[in-house]
């Protein structure tokens, strides 16, 4: 009977802890992408700038 308890907490210790490497794989996974998101949208600013100012350029005859 003792084995059987011991046995059971082992797995359910194990399952625990493959729940929480999991969860933690998730959240990890969530900031990375939401990093590359940030990444994608500040190089879209700048691009969006640059293009800006060429224009002015243009139009100023600095180009």
């Amino acid at each position: 009977m003792d084995d059987a308890k011991e046995t059971a907490e082992t797995a359910g210790r194990k399952i625990k802890d493959a729940f929480e490497d999991t969860a933690d794989r998730i959240g990890d996974k969530i900031d990375e992408v939401k990093a590359d998101a940030e990444v994608k949208k500040a190089e879209a600013e700048r691009d969006s700038v640059e293009r800006r100012n060429e224009v002015k350029e243009e139009i100023r005859g600095d180009h």
